[in-house]
C-alpha cells in the first residue's frame, strides 16, 4: 500500500492508494472512527450496483450498520433538491455527530456527499473512495465540496477535509475508454503546472493500458502534488489557484456544451492548450507548449480546442471564482512544469480569446 499524509492544523488525514483495498475499507474506516457506529453511504446509479455490496459487506464485518441511498449518476444530482433530501434520508436513518457520511464514486458524489457531511448536524466526518480516475487525482482530495446552482457549477459549498480517502485502482477497471481519459486530463495537468519529468513520463505512456500498468505511481505523484499545495494553501487563496490550469477557459466550454456536450476533463484539457496558446501569444510561455500539451492529448481521443462564443467566454469569465471585479487571475506556464498567476482584466482577457 502506498500512503501519504494531507498534513492540517487539526485536520490531518491519510490517502490511502493500493489494489484491493475497496473490500477492506470497512477495516481502514473504523480504525479513523472508533466511535462511529452508523455510515451513511453515497453512491450513484452506475457505481452502487459494481461496488455497493462489496462495501456494505467489508463495513459490516468491521461493525458498521451502514446505509447505501443511491443517486442518478451525472452532474444533474449535485443540486440543491438532492442535497436536502439527502439531509432528510440522513436523519431518518438515526446519523449522529459521532457517525459519518461515506462517498462512493466519481467527483459528483464526492461533492455532493461532502456537502451534506459538512452541513449536517453543523458537520459529521467524512470518508472518500473514490472510484473514478478525475476523483482519484483531484476531487476527493483537498476538502472543496459543492453542489451546483442554475448561475453555474459549483457555487455552493464549503471546504470540508476528509477523514480518511480510500483510492482502490481496480476500481478503474470498470471505466469506459472516454472517462478515463476524462481523468487523465487532470493526471497531465498536474505535469503542466509542477513537474516537467512527470509530463514527460505520461506522454511516453500515450495509451490506457501502458498507464494501467504504473498507475499506483501516477495516483501517488498526482496526490503528492496536490497534498503540497493543500497543506500550502487550504483555501484556494495562493498557490492552490495553480490547480486551475485550464479550467477558467474550460468552464466556458462546459457552458458551451449546456454541460452535455463536454464532460469536465475534455473541456480542462482543451481549457489547458488554449491557456498554453494564450501564453504563447502574450510572450509569456515558450513556443511550441500548447502544441506538446496537444501532443500528449490527442492519442488519448481528448479534444485539443473546443468553439466558443465571446458572449460564452464572457459568461464563464463572469462567473468564475477566481476573478475579483473587473479583473481576473488566469493560470499560465512559464514553460512546462511551472505555473504562475496573471492578473488581467476579464475585457482584455476576451479580446485576446475571441
Amino acid at each position: 500500500m502506498k500512503t501519504l499524509t494531507v498534513s492540517l492544523p487539526g485536520r490531518s488525514y491519510e490517502i490511502q492508494i493500493a489494489r484491493g483495498l475497496l473490500d477492506r475499507a470497512g477495516a481502514a474506516c473504523r480504525a479513523v472512527l472508533p466511535r462511529a457506529d452508523k455510515l451513511f453511504v453515497v453512491t450513484d446509479s452506475n457505481v452502487g450496483p459494481l461496488y455497493g455490496a462489496r462495501l456494505e459487506r467489508s463495513l459490516a464485518a468491521a461493525g458498521f450498520s451502514a446505509a447505501i441511498h443511491t443517486v442518478p449518476a451525472g452532474e444533474s444530482a449535485k443540486c440543491a433538491d438532492r442535497l436536502a433530501r439527502l439531509w432528510e434520508e440522513m436523519m431518518a436513518f438515526g446519523l449522529t455527530r459521532a457517525d459519518a457520511v461515506v462517498a462512493l464514486g466519481g467527483g459528483v458524489v464526492g461533492d455532493l456527499a461532502g456537502f451534506a457531511a459538512a452541513t449536517i448536524l453543523r458537520g459529521v466526518d467524512f470518508i472518500q473512495i473514490p472510484t473514478t480516475l478525475l476523483s482519484q487525482v483531484d476531487s476527493s482530495v483537498g476538502g472543496k465540496v459543492a453542489i451546483d446552482l442554475d448561475h453555474g457549477k459549483n457555487l455552493a459549498g464549503a471546504f470540508w477535509q476528509p477523514r480518511l480517502v480510500l483510492m482502490d485502482p481496480d476500481t478503474l477497471d470498470t471505466l469506459s475508454d472516454a472517462t478515463f481519459a476524462d481523468g487523465m486530463a487532470e493526471v497531465l495537468k498536474y505535469g503542466c503546472i509542477f513537474d516537467r519529468a512527470f509530463f514527460a513520463f505520461l506522454a511516453q505512456r500515450p495509451n490506457r493500458a501502458r498507464l494501467m500498468e504504473e498507475i499506483e505511481y501516477i495516483l501517488y505523484q498526482c496526490c503528492d502534488l496536490k497534498r503540497k499545495v493543500v497543506e500550502e494553501d487550504e483555501r484556494d487563496t495562493g498557490r492552490r489557484m495553480l490547480l486551475n490550469f485550464g479550467h477558467t477557459l474550460g468552464h466556458a466550454y462546459e457552458l458551451a456544451g449546456h454541460y452535455e456536450t463536454w464532460t469536465h476533463g475534455q473541456a480542462v484539457a482543451a481549457g489547458m492548450v488554449r491557456a498554453a496558446g494564450l501564453g504563447e501569444k502574450l510572450g509569456l510561455t515558450p513556443a511550441g507548449t500548447a502544441e506538446a500539451i496537444a501532443g500528449a492529448l490527442t492519442p488519448l481521443g481528448l479534444p485539443t480546442a473546443i468553439s466558443c462564443t465571446a458572449e460564452e467566454y464572457a459568461a464563464a469569465i463572469g462567473l468564475d471564482k477566481k476573478g475579483a471585479g473587473a479583473e481576473i487571475s488566469l493560470i499560465l506556464l512559464e514553460e512546462l512544469g511551472r505555473a504562475v498567476p496573471r492578473r488581467m482584466s476579464k475585457q482584455t482577457l476576451l479580446e485576446e480569446l475571441v
